[in-house]
């Protein structure tokens, strides 16, 4: 029963993390970019300037220009994850036809550059941290990566570029510009949203008193820490190396507790994507 309650509650924290997401996505764009005649990347792209040459409600386009993709998401990558993005793009879809009827929250192209990229970020990257997508290219590009020598990145920035560009003919090259700015604002809020608003620092320390820096970085600063054993590459005498993942702000506390106890010891600090556990719970 204890079981089956957790896989409930994961359930619901994934439909309400694609539901928030979706409608935080939805009211980027239809407040911010649509009403100035910039565009995101993709196919919310494509279906922007579908609609604005045919005429074609968006919220009906994105559903339509989307399935194809998330159908070949359900044969290469899994009924999950095309459940989530279809998901995603419905509640999407719903909640544009309500958002377009509402006034844009500024007509300044550049205040809806701005915040319309930092907002669709923040619905697109929570959309991707509870495990959907809203763009079909994505789930193009990762079924291309295998086929290919580009990468999943290089793939979506190539549909981009062109999606992007074609703002230029469809409304005006300034909106090309502007909506170049916001794809570039909108790729930084989702890095920062699906992979973590704290900045997490890995470190290997190479040192001869690792007992005495293992110890103080355990009971001191309360991290797990795992030794590595290694070999010296010149003198190819064995010696041990410490791994630890610290916060931003504590890589100085770091060097301080490990400089107190061996001041020649050799710290290499390096950015780390995602961290779950690692600490050491206080008597």
């Amino acid at each position: 029963m204890a079981g089956r309650n957790i896989d409930l509650l994961s359930i619901f924290r994934k439909i309400l993390g694609l539901t928030v997401g979706a409608v935080i996505y939805s009211a980027g764009l239809n407040l911010f970019l649509i009403p100035n005649h910039i565009i995101d990347g993709g196919i919310t792209g494509i279906s922007l300037l579908v609609q604005a040459l045919t005429g074609i409600p968006f919220s009906l386009l994105i559903v339509i220009l989307n399935l194809p993709f998330f159908y070949l998401g359900y044969r290469r990558l899994g009924a999950g994850l095309a459940a989530s993005s279809t998901y995603a793009i419905v509640v999407l879809s719903l909640c544009s036809s309500w958002f377009e009827q509402l006034k844009p929250a500024t007509t300044d192209p550049f205040l809806s550059t701005i915040f319309g990229g930092i907002i669709i970020g923040i619905g697109v990257g929570i959309v991707i941290k509870s495990g959907g997508s809203t763009d079909g290219t994505e789930i193009v590009a990762i079924w291309m990566d295998n086929r290919t020598s580009f990468s999943v990145g290089e793939i979506i920035m190539f549909f981009n570029f062109f999606i992007l560009g074609a703002a230029g003919f469809v409304f005006s090259w300034n909106s090309a510009m502007y909506s170049l700015i916001a794809y570039f604002i909108c790729s930084r809020m989702i890095d920062a949203v699906s992979t973590g608003l704290d900045s997490s620092k890995g470190v290997f320390i190479v040192t001869t008193d690792y007992d005495k820096v293992s110890d103080a970085i355990v009971h001191d600063m309360h991290r797990a820490v795992t030794r590595l054993h290694g070999q010296g590459g010149f003198l190819k005498d064995d010696k041990d190396v410490l791994y630890c993942v610290v916060t931003r702000l504590e890589v100085t506390k770091l060097k301080q507790v490990v400089h107190g106890i061996d001041p020649n010891a050799f710290l290499s600090v390096f950015d780390v994507q995602e961290v779950q556990g690692g600490l050491v719970k206080g008597k």
